[in-house]
């Protein structure tokens, strides 16, 4: 059942269709998308439908808004154990990835029972993999030529994180089930 993380910053909540342009900023904004696995979104169409996807998935994805309801982007298992996010250029580097991440990790430890959570990185995403090595994630591996963005092929190095490794939430978070139409 979809629901709510909340954080000491943070709430994470599921997606909704009022959430189509905040993430359009994002999502066409090729700094926030250097690292994504595709281009960033040239028209709103392309976001809507994205955002449809993540509606009609309701897996444990969420969209991540600040504590003054700006929505600054989007953390979760898009397929398990496979963790992803992205934030707008503005909320980078203030620590709210870590809240983000660390949070909805130690739930699919704790509540859902997940036993490992992976993540695939560019590797010149040392941002993204710095942060995951603080949570316990260490690399497994790496592959050339994984994603075809454009006319740029982009490397991968995979993480992986256990519930022994997870270095744990940094800040207590609190999770509502809610309902949905």
């Amino acid at each position: 059942m979809p629901g709510i993380i909340t954080t000491e910053r943070l709430t994470l909540r599921p997606a909704r269709a009022s959430d189509l342009e905040a993430m359009h900023v994002i999502l066409s904004s090729a700094h926030a998308m250097a690292f994504w696995s595709t281009l960033p979104h040239e028209k709103i169409e392309e976001t809507r439908l994205w955002l449809e996807g993540m509606m009609a998935t309701r897996n444990d994805d969420f969209i991540v808004e600040t504590k003054a309801g700006l929505v600054v982007g989007k953390v979760g298992f898009w397929a398990d154990p496979e963790i992803g996010y992205i934030l707008h250029p503005d909320a980078q580097g203030q620590g709210y990835a870590q809240e983000a991440v660390s949070a909805v990790i130690d739930r699919a430890f704790k509540d859902r029972g997940l036993n490992e959570a992976t993540a695939d990185v560019d590797p010149n995403n040392t941002s993204s993999r710095r942060l995951l090595e603080r949570l316990g994630f260490v690399v497994v591996g790496s592959a050339k030529k994984t994603y075809l963005l454009g006319h740029t092929w982009a490397d991968s190095l995979y993480l992986r994180c256990t519930p022994e490794t997870f270095t744990g939430a940094k800040t207590p978070w609190t999770w509502r089930a809610v309902q949905m139409a």
